[in-house]
């Protein structure tokens, strides 16, 4: 059975997910820990359960999703598992660090290149993969079939969806991405958004004002 840690970190509120099960393996999802205290957060909650992390995973490459990529990479000897069209994406996170100010260590050489239909596994548990563009250029989602959960990163939020006005977004795409992917999953999946407060499928197919 999965169980996901969950963590607010940096300027924009971005949500960090650690996933693990009762083996000890997680896989540590969109890094977001910037600051030294907040590092310390996810290495303390890492280390207090005892867990091996065997992954490291970026949903999309955005700033505030992949501040913490060269910490967590080092820390654990971990490749990033990411798209390979959001190495665009990532290229372009150096100018807005340079813009808000903020240095940016955007991970490790050893990247792994990941699509739809591929599969990560951690313990006995398995992620299978979306391709959920519209975002950014190659925004992944994950779920778990046996757990009943999907980790949408900035693609499907708690009554909102993601903004589409940054290079790589497409307000149409985006939407197909929600409507054709997202909303295949039954209504009891529970959705872990990039920002914001969990949700389920089923509640915002019925409330969310974008997609009535």
């Amino acid at each position: 059975m999965i169980r996901v840690g969950t963590f607010t970190f940096n300027d924009f509120a971005e949500n960090t997910y650690v996933l693990h099960d009762e083996t000890g393996e997680c896989v540590i999802i969109d890094p977001g820990c910037h600051k030294s205290t907040e590092q310390k957060e996810l290495t303390s909650f890492i280390d207090n359960r005892n867990l091996k992390p065997v992954a490291l995973i970026n949903t999309h490459c955005h700033i505030d999703h992949i501040l913490g990529n060269g910490f967590v990479a080092d820390k654990y000897k971990l490749p990033l598992h990411l798209h390979e069209e959001e190495l665009i994406t990532m290229r372009e996170a150096a100018n807005w660090a340079s813009l808000f100010e903020m240095n940016i260590n955007e991970g490790p050489d050893r990247k792994i290149f990941i699509t739809e239909g591929d599969i990560i596994q951690f313990g006995n548990s398995l992620l299978e993969t979306f391709l959920t563009p519209g975002h950014s250029r190659a925004s992944l989602s994950f779920y778990s079939k046996a757990d009943k959960l999907v980790v949408s990163g900035d693609v499907l939020f708690n009554g909102s969806i993601g903004r589409t006005d940054l290079p790589g977004g497409d307000y149409d795409t985006l939407i197909l991405s929600i409507k054709n992917k997202l909303f295949g999953l039954s209504d009891d999946y529970v959705v872990y958004p990039g920002h914001g407060p969990n949700t389920t499928i089923g509640y915002e197919k019925l409330s969310n004002p974008f997609l009535a």
